[in-house]
């Protein structure tokens, strides 16, 4: 997926970009000459161009994961200053506003893949040919996945169906409510496990298990605990996937797209860019945002100094447990071990830094900023996540606690190397020890924040969180102000 990405994408853009309604002055010229949207999808080549661009956009969620973690009780926000980067400090704050450049980053990147995939779903039924059902199963997928994005920071958002929005449907088009977008979610989801293969044809590619696991965490954040739990079960029964045995080498390159990925977004370092376009760099760009300022030394390299962990976080893991020194790098600890090594302090230091997504050092061919262009995928969907969900699902439907228990114990038996840590609580106490167990298995992955939200958590461990107004981000000022009133804000906003 990575060397092909971009250089379709050229083509689409230039595609998408003559969308454009014509005046009467161009009706005489000759069909064979256009080239816009609606003469696109004559052959199998051009679906599949078309579902590159819709993975294409996946990359811009690095932006999704960085504040994610960052809006959470893991990191504070960090950067070179207290105003570097303003909207991700708000967030860490919880002060942010509709007023907020890195929020209207995420709504846009999103529904532009929402975009894209409309793009294909719209032209659905133009051509024929074999595999048709997968291509039109990945753009669903893609779909789901961009409008979970959506309504797990915003909530309710506009929906058009099957359809690309035009400009002034903002007007006309209402924000569909939560439980729309997520009733389309799970369409999309059921659609694309029955007719997604098993096994990608490309690394990054959606396949079967993916839909599932996705089906099964959008079914987890609406408290349907039973369904969330028996499609858990499904895939796991069938799954191809494992625990790796060295939780290690899950972030290093060489684990890239292993047993234990079920989701990965693939990123590569051949093409720079700049901090004015992040949207169109193909290196994932929150690993460089979480680098240490200034570092000299072994192994990492250096970056822009955001999303410390905090002494809070170090502290959850208990004594033994060998994710901690995989999740986070101990700065102090690391500089005795390696005489020689440096770095600059900066904002808000906390000695700390998110060791599974910072800089590693590169080969003389990657592109020259390496604070933009790394290439370390992100594990969207890790087996063990599924797990955890499992358990969950399991646990808070009363249908299992024994089954809760085994699969937590799946997931503490690797983080140990032993079954004395086996967790052996049921009930509310069980429930207790998997959410601890979510927030050290998944620490740096971004999940935390709408783990605390979804449980009712988030007033009593995020400092500066008010309930019932910080469980949901605003809409941006100008989608607000381009609907024209059509689109009430968020509460609290």
């Amino acid at each position: 997926m990575k060397k092909y990405i971009y250089i379709t994408l050229a083509t689409l853009t230039m595609v998408s970009a003559l969308t454009v309604s014509c005046s009467d002055d161009f009706v005489d010229r000759p069909i064979e000459y256009s080239i816009d949207s609606e003469n696109y999808f004559n052959s199998k080549s051009e679906y599949d161009n078309a579902l590159i661009g819709a993975y294409d956009l996946l990359q811009s969620t690095f932006i999704n994961v960085l504040m994610g973690e960052i809006a959470s009780d893991n990191t504070l926000c960090g950067g070179n200053s207290p105003t570097d980067v303003p909207g991700y400090q708000q967030v860490d704050d919880m002060i942010h506003t509709p007023v907020n450049a890195n929020l209207k980053q995420l709504w846009d990147w999103m529904f532009a893949g929402v975009q894209r995939a409309n793009y294909i779903l719209e032209f659905k039924d133009k051509t024929d040919f074999v595999g048709k059902n997968q291509v039109i199963a990945e753009a669903r997928f893609l779909r789901a996945y961009y409008h979970f994005e959506l309504v797990k920071w915003f909530g309710g958002i506009p929906m058009n169906g099957d359809k690309r929005f035009s400009p002034g449907d903002e007007k006309t088009i209402p924000r569909s409510s939560a439980e729309e977008v997520y009733a389309s979610i799970e369409a999309d989801l059921i659609f694309a496990s029955e007719n997604l293969s098993a096994t990608p044809s490309q690394a990054g590619r959606a396949t079967k298990g993916a839909a599932l696991a996705l089906l099964g965490k959008a079914y987890l954040y609406q408290d349907k605990f039973t369904l969330a739990a028996t499609t858990f079960e499904s895939l796991i029964s069938n799954s191809p996937y494992s625990l790796v045995t060295d939780y290690d080498t899950i972030f290093e390159m060489a684990g890239e797209n292993g047993p234990e990925s079920v989701f990965e977004i693939q990123y590569t370092d051949v093409e720079g860019g700049d901090y004015g376009n992040l949207q169109y760099l193909e290196g994932n760009v929150a690993v460089g945002f979480n680098g240490p300022n200034s570092y000299v030394g072994p192994f990492f390299t250096s970056g822009n100094n955001f999303n410390l962990p905090t002494q809070k976080i170090v502290d959850a893991f208990e004594a033994g447990d060998n994710r901690e020194a995989v999740a986070i790098l101990d700065m102090t600890a690391w500089i005795a071990a390696n005489p020689g090594t440096s770095y600059t302090k900066q904002n808000e230091d906390t000695g700390y830094f998110n060791r599974k997504y910072i800089p590693r050092i590169r080969s003389a061919n990657a592109a020259l900023d390496l604070k933009l262009t790394n290439p370390n995928n992100y594990r969207a969907i890790r087996y063990a996540d599924v797990l955890l969900m499992a358990a969950e699902a399991f646990n808070r439907s009363g249908l299992d606690d024994t089954k809760a228990r085994g699969y937590l114990n799946q997931v503490r038996r690797r983080a140990f190397g032993d079954t004395n840590h086996d967790v052996s609580a049921s009930g509310a106490a069980l429930t207790d020890f998997i959410w601890a167990e979510r927030r050290v298995e998944l620490v740096g992955e971004g999940h935390r924040f709408f783990d605390l939200v979804r449980t009712g958590k988030a007033a009593q461990e995020i400092d500066g969180f008010t309930a019932g107004k910080n469980e949901l981000f605003p809409i941006p000022i100008e989608e607000i102000q381009f609907a024209n009133g059509n689109w009430a804000q968020n509460p609290g906003y």
